[in-house]
């Protein structure tokens, strides 16, 4: 072999060993592929299973939520029920407390009823007595025709005279119907005391009819005042009470009165009655007696009107029974309702008093007029109490509020003696 062929050679394998270093480096490339995939395909498995791990826990925990929260809903459902037998058993024990207090409240009541009934029969067979026996007091030197009197009686028993007090005689020989009136409104916590004085006073009038209905003259004032409007309200309520005061006043007068005297109460005078409550008639028909809860004044002072001087046949009955309604709460409604022959209507008045929910208003009718056997006074009452108690416990949260819950009661049921007295025996 020659020298070229000899370099030629060492070429050739100078060649094959870059081509097989070469592939050498392919192969490590390729088995470094290999193995990195291997590695990577690892971690995506094992991220996948933390992902599977993960999903099942978040399953686990909201399965225990919802039965968390179902529990919560069973808990919260026994709870109410609790509470619920909780308050049954608290009503029932306050029902029971009511009807104890419902059989004191009819005990009551028929034992008042007994005793207006035996007080009755006390009077009419006193009254021979009284006007057998009688003696004067005050100024001795005063000739006894000059004063007249009411009866009355001292420790003794026996009947004596009593006068009325001067200032009232005085307004009453002068005739002066506003002074009358003023002294009336400024004596109207006392009232008690000086009702019969007025009476006996009036006998001293030379016309007392028209000293009443002079007195009536600002019933409905027509002249404007700069006073503020509530201290206006309270000044013309206390007025009208007062006018009610003497009319009825008048009417003991005239029930006392020798049925020959007409004098007192003459055709002219019923005529000027007549006139005022036409007037009054027309002013009622605009004011929202209904409104007055049974308490209207001056629906009550329209009947006492038609009461003390007997023109209630000159109205329909249609209108008085609506009146009377208006003014059911008033003391003196019964008694207006039997003066103004309306007595026939009565039960059909107990039962739009019972329907409109004012129950004492209806008892004080029911007891006056004898109609326990139509309309029993205990369940009336048991439904007033429970109404009364029900109505208190609205507001029971605040003591401002009782107070509001107490005058919204009064408004409502309308306050007389007797019903005052009966919520004072509730009470305690």
């Amino acid at each position: 072999m020659n020298m070229p062929d000899m370099e030629q050679a060492g070429e050739d394998v100078q060649s094959l060993m870059g081509q097989l270093a070469q592939a050498f480096i392919e192969l490590e490339a390729r088995k470094e592929a290999s193995e990195t995939k291997i590695q990577w395909d690892e971690i995506k498995q094992h991220f996948q299973e933390l992902e599977v791990t993960m999903n099942r826990k978040l399953e686990e925990i909201e399965a225990k939520e919802k039965e968390y929260e179902q529990k919560e809903l069973e808990m919260n459902a026994l709870l109410a029920e609790r509470e619920a037998e909780v308050a049954s058993r608290e009503q029932d024990l306050l029902d029971r407390v009511q009807d104890l207090k419902d059989a004191a409240v009819s005990a009551i009541v028929e034992a008042r009823a007994n005793h207006q009934t035996a007080t009755l029969e006390s009077v009419e067979n006193g009254e021979s007595k009284e006007n057998k026996v009688s003696s004067s007091i005050g100024d001795a030197n005063s000739p006894e025709e000059d004063f007249p009197h009411k009866s009355g009686e001292n420790t003794d028993g026996v009947a004596t005279e009593i006068r009325p007090r001067p200032e009232l005689t005085q307004f009453c020989e002068h005739m002066d119907a506003k002074g009358l009136l003023n002294y009336v409104l400024e004596n109207e916590h006392n009232l008690s005391v000086i009702r019969e004085d007025i009476c006996i006073a009036l006998e001293h009038a030379t016309e007392p009819a028209r000293l009443v209905l002079d007195s009536l003259e600002g019933f409905y004032p027509t002249n404007e005042t700069t006073e503020p409007k509530d201290k206006m309200d309270d000044a013309l309520q206390g007025m009208r009470k007062s006018c009610i005061i003497i009319m009825e006043a008048m009417a003991n007068l005239l029930a006392k009165a020798d049925p020959g005297a007409d004098h007192l109460l003459n055709p002219e005078t019923k005529q000027q009655a007549k006139a005022i409550a036409d007037e009054w008639r027309s002013k009622l028909a605009s004011a929202d007696v209904d409104a007055a809860n049974g308490n209207s004044l001056e629906a009550e002072a329209f009947l006492q009107l038609l009461s003390t001087f007997r023109i209630a046949s000159e109205f329909a009955e249609e209108q008085l029974c609506k009146l009377l309604q208006a003014a059911a709460q008033c003391r003196q409604a019964p008694e207006l309702c039997r003066s103004i022959g309306l007595t026939h209507k009565v039960p059909a008045i107990v039962d739009l008093l019972i329907n409109e929910g004012t129950q004492i208003a209806a008892v004080h009718f029911i007891h006056s007029f004898q109609l326990e056997e139509a309309f029993p006074t205990v369940p009336l009452l048991k439904v007033y109490l429970k109404n009364l108690r029900r109505n208190s416990q609205v507001r029971a949260g605040n003591v401002g509020d009782i107070a509001i819950a107490k005058n919204d009661a009064n408004a409502r049921v309308g306050w007389t003696e007797d019903s005052d007295q009966l919520y004072q025996r509730i009470q305690s």
